[in-house]
């Protein structure tokens, strides 16, 4: 019975860290992408797909007009883009928050 509880409670542990971990990494990359630069929102095939959260988001985005150099700096556009994104409801491969100042992780 205590081995049960103990293989228990290590399998929550495990679960619970791949769970909390953010896929992004602490230099800024997704999958190789960095994530800054000129993004193009597409419906199907996207290289990253993106849920938009209020809180426990992964990247904090401000959107900008111009030189989207910093990380999540994004600047929205129809072509040309650095990387595309899809936004989703479910099963996102990262989750971001916009906000007006402070981007970054």
């Amino acid at each position: 019975m205590r081995k049960i509880f103990v293989v228990t409670v290590l399998l929550i542990t495990l679960v619970s860290t791949v769970a909390l971990a953010n896929p992004i990494s602490s230099d800024g990359y997704f999958n190789g992408i960095k994530l800054c630069g000129r993004v193009k929102v597409v419906t199907a095939f996207p290289d990253i797909k993106v849920k938009v959260v209020d809180a426990f988001a992964d990247l904090k985005v401000k959107k900008v007009s111009a030189f989207p150099n910093k990380l999540g700096e994004w600047q929205f556009v129809t072509s040309g883009e650095d990387f595309t994104i899809q936004f989703v409801d479910s099963f996102p491969d990262i989750k971001i928050k916009f906000v007006d100042a402070f981007p970054g992780l």
